[in-house]
């Protein structure tokens, strides 16, 4: 009996070697990178953990185990407490009057100057976009009292501003947000806009395109990453400030939430733990703006990154 070879099955080949890619992933250096990243991310979460761990546990119960010990008691009556005790509904209500009119102006003037700067060419264009961005190395503090002066002079009708100046209403806060956050957006989006085709916009002047619509229904389109990139920056900067607010508005009915915590301060004593919770609260916002835009965030931040 003959067996037919034509037909026999092959032997087993050996299975080919791992990728570059998969043995690259394994080396020690790659792992090392990886714990260093770790351990800087767990660096930077610590004390936004340790806030939470505190706001669960009773006052009573750290002040006598201490805050790293573990606890006996864990509730979320302190976040019931400290939102009903330093009113933060009102506050947050104040927070998004200034926050979401900055960032939106901010924006809207910010492209507009960008698109000026990058796609028309214009002629001491570099200087300008020099300038915006000396604006941002000036600080803060210095123009308190000039500005705290001016605002106190400026009328505004009655029903803009209870004082009848811009001093002690939203709108001085508000200019003064959009003033010093606008050189940072006309820095990043100019230089975003000169990373556009340059094809785009002369073939929509060929179909007869304006200035309006090139900026529009053009341009602004292909920069919704950078602009959802910078919305999300913008907004966690104004949310947070405290300055501003602090010297512009005297009413403690218009001030933004982040003085709201002021309010779980005690004359002669102050629960940590109750801060801690009311803390967390004024955070959130925040996390849930950039969990919703984070996709966009991302995306606006590595643009460019494969580029050569």
């Amino acid at each position: 009996m003959t067996v037919d070879t034509a037909h026999a099955r092959p032997a087993a080949q050996p299975a080919p070697p791992p990728p570059a890619a998969v043995r690259r992933g394994l080396r020690p250096g790659r792992l090392g990178v990886h714990a260093f990243l770790m351990a800087v991310s767990l660096a930077f979460l610590a004390p936004l953990l340790l806030a939470v761990y505190a706001s669960l546990r009773p006052y009573d119960e750290t002040s006598r185990y201490g805050y790293f010990s573990l606890p006996r008691h864990l509730s979320f009556d302190y976040y019931r407490q400290a939102f009903a005790d330093s009113g933060m509904t009102k506050h947050f209500v104040n927070t998004m009057i200034i926050a979401v009119p900055g960032v939106l102006v901010t924006l809207f003037l910010a492209s507009f100057v960008a698109f000026a700067l990058a796609r028309l060419k214009m002629r001491g264009g570099i200087v300008l976009l020099m300038l915006f961005t000396a604006g941002n190395l000036l600080p803060q503090q210095v123009i308190v009292t000039p500005l705290y002066v001016v605002f106190n002079r400026i009328p505004l009708p009655y029903w803009m501003s209870d004082s009848m100046t811009m001093y002690d209403s939203y709108w001085a806060v508000v200019v003064v947000q959009i003033g010093f956050q606008l050189g940072f957006c006309v820095f990043v989006l100019a230089n975003f806009m000169r990373t556009l085709p340059q094809e785009i916009l002369e073939a929509a002047v060929v179909d007869g395109a304006g200035i309006w619509t090139q900026y529009w229904r053009i341009t602004l389109p292909l920069c919704r990453p950078a602009l959802a990139a910078l919305g999300t920056l913008q907004f966690t900067w104004m949310y947070n400030d405290f300055l501003w607010a602090l010297v512009f508005v005297s009413d403690g009915d218009k001030l933004p939430i982040t003085s709201a915590l002021n309010n779980l301060r005690g004359q002669f004593f102050t629960d940590y733990n109750l801060l801690a919770a009311g803390s967390v609260i004024v955070a959130l916002p925040t996390l849930v703006v950039f969990l919703l835009l984070q996709r966009h965030f991302i995306a606006g931040l590595t643009l460019g990154s494969s580029k050569g």
